[in-house]
């Protein structure tokens, strides 16, 4: 680990270190250090730049839910500590916390949530320095009892109307970061990345050749399914909602590690216009970007686990701020 601290062995105790570091013990203020000053974070709510903003979201997700816990499912990463780009890792995480303040959430209610999130963090030098993140925000609300629709027809409301309201991350709101690696070539990577390109030009056979039939997923909005046809239905659901959009896969890791399945972390993205009925009702013609993480796992006779992360409310105020 040249360059990070020396109490770290490899990427994925960094990660889950650091994590613990912020969130759990409280080291807030470390993000100035942990976190570049210039460092860019999307995330589909928004695009945030600089360290000061990180720490601002930390504080009031904290204050809200002050018993959040991390728990670090996995940690899929690419490069090397030394590289002139160093790693990438793919972080999912199981979170646990209690709603027992008022927030953006809305007034207090105790409930107690699980939520999945996965992160994207491009690190060296002992820094995250360009990060892309995802929390199953649908998963959060629908637990608090708020509908993903109204969800986002509440925050631009809140946040001064269409015009006005915080615009959700798409390419014409990406801000340029330093990190321009695309991943590594490992076949398990590879193997992902055509699963889900053949689904999303519609070849729904690729389902039930490539996932395991007795397949583990867990999906966006909290939800668990099993085997092909919990696969087809969600990954038909998203694609019909923008059968035209242009599917993307911008970063792509594979890896073989002793102990863990082979298993692989993908970025990916759908851009284009909601002009089917699908997961999102009724065709609105809005231009909507998706941005999606997942993670999966492989064993003898396939896709054995799946772990997929979108944010429904970011394409419920796309949808809305265009349509009304």
């Amino acid at each position: 680990m040249k360059g990070f601290d020396p109490k770290y062995k490899d990427p994925p105790d960094f990660i889950l270190g650091i994590t613990k570091e912020i969130w759990e013990d409280r080291g807030v203020k470390t993000l100035e250090h942990r976190y570049a000053e210039d460092i860019v974070v999307r995330s589909p709510a928004s695009v945030v730049v600089g360290n000061q903003g990180v720490i601002a979201a930390t504080l009031a997700t904290l204050a809200e839910f002050p018993d959040r816990q991390l728990l670090g499912e996995d940690v899929i990463w690419s490069g090397a500590p030394d590289a002139p780009q160093g790693f990438l890792s793919s972080h999912r995480l199981l979170c646990t916390a209690t709603h027992e303040n008022d927030g953006v959430y809305g007034p207090a209610t105790g409930a107690e949530l699980v939520y999945r999130v996965i992160a994207d963090c491009a690190c060296r030098a002992d820094q995250v320095y360009d990060e892309w993140l995802i929390r199953d925000q649908g998963a959060i609300i629908r637990q608090l009892g708020i509908d993903p629709r109204q969800y986002a027809a509440d925050r631009i409301a809140a946040e001064g109307g269409p015009e006005a309201c915080i615009r959700p991350f798409t390419p014409e709101t990406d801000v340029a970061g330093p990190y321009t690696e695309h991943g590594n070539d490992d076949p398990t990577g590879a193997a992902y990345a055509e699963l889900l390109t053949r689904v999303m030009g519609a070849d729904l056979a690729a389902i039930p050749q490539v996932y395991d039939r007795a397949a583990h997923l867990e999906l966006p909005g909290g939800v668990t399914g099993h085997g092909w046809g919990a696969a087809d239905q969600f990954w038909t659901g998203l694609r019909a909602s923008f059968p035209d959009a242009a599917f993307e896969i911008h970063h792509q890791i594979g890896r073989q590690d002793p102990g863990f399945s082979p298993r692989a972390a993908l970025r990916w993205s759908l851009w284009g216009k909601h002009d089917g009925r699908g997961a999102f009702g009724e065709p609105s013609g809005a231009q909507v970007y998706v941005m999606g993480l997942s993670h999966a796992e492989f064993g003898p006779w396939g896709l054995r686990r799946e772990y997929v992360v979108i944010d429904e409310t970011a394409i419920w105020k796309q949808i809305l701020m265009q349509t009304g």
